[in-house]
């Protein structure tokens, strides 16, 4: 399965982008689908999963302000970002896994396949 995530840019605090994560190889209807992200010096870290029964999850910073979503007749998952924070500055990745279980999904190493990454930008 190759991940290519899209959609990051520069956008004031506040403000709204849509990440996509489009897959291919493999359609990836029976795969959790998650995103992480990484800012500057701090180590990855859970936004939000969605499941492959399309039931999401989400990090306790981003509850109600992100929004995820997966299109399985187009291969892709999606984030919504809305009422974006300068603390939402990183790079967002997306990433699938075949196997997880509700205790895996916020963690990193569940998952074996990576997109490359996209860079999300909020100035104050």
């Amino acid at each position: 399965v190759q991940l290519q995530a899209s959609g990051g840019g520069l956008v004031q605090a506040g403000g709204s982008l849509r990440l996509s994560c489009a897959a291919s190889g493999r359609a990836v209807r029976r795969y959790g689908l998650g995103w992480f992200r990484q800012a500057p010096g701090k180590e990855r870290e859970p936004v939000s999963v969605i499941n492959r029964d399309s039931r999401p999850f989400y990090a306790d910073s981003v509850k109600g302000r992100f929004t995820i979503s997966r299109d399985n007749a187009r291969n892709t998952v999606y984030l919504q970002m809305d009422s974006l924070k300068p603390d939402d500055t990183a790079v967002y990745y997306c990433a699938a896994d075949r196997q997880l279980i509700v205790s895996s999904y916020f963690n990193p190493e569940a998952y074996h396949y990576w997109g490359q990454g996209t860079l999300v930008t909020v100035s104050s």
